[in-house]
């Protein structure tokens, strides 16, 4: 198999893949290769680098520098909570589902909720997710 990157002469580009490069000048010559997406039968190929066996492949990522930027993520998304949100405490799920059903006002919230609270206010489509917990920076251990 042979892949072309492709164009018309309406500018559309597309790619196209044929079973040999013969196919493509046949297939081209007797005008059955057309633009997807205008049906223009004048089409060429685009100038493209080979694919080309043996190439270095790019490394895995460093598992360590992943876990480090998600740790940052999730410090970053509970620093921004902590900063806007309003601390309600264990009273988290009365809160979240009084201001759900409308009888506290519209504000964001967190706290703090068990596991059968937690299931029972998204069972009845109360919306809630849990921060992210977090190691003890390393920075403010002794």
């Amino acid at each position: 198999m042979i892949r072309y990157a492709l164009h018309c002469d309406d500018g559309h580009e597309f790619e196209a893949w044929f079973g040999a490069s013969t196919d493509w000048d046949d297939q081209s010559a007797r005008g059955l290769v057309e633009c997807p997406a205008c049906g223009s039968r004048q089409v060429s190929k685009q100038i493209m680098a080979p694919a080309v066996a043996g190439t270095k492949r790019r490394s895995a990522p460093d598992p360590g520098a992943i876990r480090s930027m998600m740790m940052q993520a999730a410090r970053e998304v509970r620093s921004h909570v902590e900063a806007n949100f309003d601390y309600v405490g264990d009273a988290f799920a009365r809160e979240a589902r009084d201001i759900h059903e409308g009888r506290s006002e519209k504000r964001e919230i967190y706290g703090e909720a068990t596991a059968a609270e937690v299931r029972a206010l998204k069972d009845d489509g109360v919306p809630c997710a849990p921060l992210p917990s977090l190691p003890p920076d390393p920075a403010k251990l002794n």
